[in-house]
């Protein structure tokens, strides 16, 4: 059983807490909303003054605040965490904040011997109620071993992400996905309707193609993930189907802010000699650029 502080009692916060408390963790409770210190007290935790008298004689210190700054105030201020946590504690940020954050935090609690796991979580606040979310654990191998206790009444999956600063990274870039995603989802959808389209039939049978099924899933392993680039479906081809898509919106009035944008990356890999080759490629000509 370890003795935890948890810093941010808001809608995952709260559940969070409440969850590694059923886990048999005690657990003292700060943040600035007094509603949710009482919600905290009244699911068995503890209720602490400040950030350092939530940290006095934890060995388990967890952030989960909205921004990169609040973190740092937390943590560094008067009355924040390094004021009281020993040496050889460890701090698991579990924030959604920018990376280049998350190392100068690092840095900082490391000139007070401090430990530091970034890890950001998956999923929803639902989730997050029934202790079934996803973790993704940046920092050394050992210490996520020591926190994996408190993480596995948190989550269902926790995932070593590489390193210190590698979970941030992670979720960063996962969020990226989804949420341009849900951006394009949205265009997509809405021009299917403009256009005539029954809207459940056209989710049909986009859930059967790479639209929906996601091209990590489907594409990129067959083709380029394997450094195959012969064309399934040639960078040519997909240009040409995106311009009468866009073609299409602007029939309709329907502005597609995305389909432009990816419309120049298509272009780009034809002025590069990619035309024929398959659509993943666009993977390779990226990669080549700012990776290799």
């Amino acid at each position: 059983m370890a003795n935890v502080a948890f810093i941010g009692l808001g809608t995952m916060g709260l559940v969070m807490a409440r969850n590694i408390i059923e886990g048999g963790h005690q657990v003292t409770g700060y943040d600035t909303d007094a509603d949710a210190v009482a919600n905290h007290v009244a699911n068995g935790g503890s209720e602490a003054s400040s950030p350092a008298n939530a940290a006095d004689g934890a060995e388990i210190i967890i952030t989960m605040l909205p921004v990169g700054e609040v973190v740092k105030r937390v943590l560094f201020d008067a009355s924040g965490v390094v004021e009281a946590a020993g040496v050889g504690s460890l701090v698991i940020d579990m924030s959604t904040i920018n990376p280049v954050e998350t190392d100068e935090i690092r840095d900082g609690l490391a000139s007070k011997e401090v430990r530091m796991i970034d890890a950001p979580v998956g999923r929803t606040s639902e989730q997050a109620k029934t202790g079934n979310l996803l973790i993704m654990a940046g920092g050394n191998a050992a210490d996520i071993e020591e926190a994996r206790p408190v993480f596995e009444c948190m989550g269902d999956t926790v995932v070593d992400c590489g390193g210190p600063g590698m979970g941030g990274r992670m979720k960063i870039i996962n969020n990226l996905m989804s949420t341009v995603l849900n951006a394009l989802t949205a265009e997509v959808l809405t021009l299917a309707e403009s256009s005539g389209l029954d809207r459940n039939l056209a989710i049909e049978v986009m859930c059967g193609t790479a639209a929906g099924l996601g091209h990590m899933s489907t594409t990129y392993p067959a083709k380029v993930l394997k450094n195959d680039i012969s064309p399934a479906f040639m960078i040519d081809l997909a240009k040409k189907d995106l311009g009468i898509a866009i073609n299409l919106s602007e029939t309709l009035g329907v502005p597609l802010a995305l389909a432009g944008m990816a419309e120049a990356v298509y272009a780009q890999a034809q002025d590069e000699g990619r035309g024929a080759q398959d659509w993943t490629a666009l993977y390779e000509m990226l990669r080549q650029k700012y990776v290799l």
